[in-house]
């Protein structure tokens, strides 16, 4: 069974974070105008659930296995 090197694991979770705080603050940005796309908001609002469950999946591969 291959087990992921863990810096690799938290490097990801980094440039993750910092993904989806952007685009947090984007989507706070469009939210503000009434002429915004929302095809693309909702896109952008997609993107971010995405990398919310990619964050939480890494975030449990750092976790170790505790035996039953």
């Amino acid at each position: 069974m291959h087990n992921p090197d863990p810096a690799d694991i938290t490097r990801q979770l980094v440039e993750l974070r910092i993904e989806h705080r952007d685009l947090d603050a984007a989507i706070a940005r469009l939210s503000l105008d009434s002429a915004s796309d929302e095809l693309q908001l909702k896109r952008l609002k997609k993107r971010k659930l995405r990398l919310k469950d990619m964050i939480a999946y890494l975030e449990n591969q750092l976790i170790p296995d505790q035996p039953a």
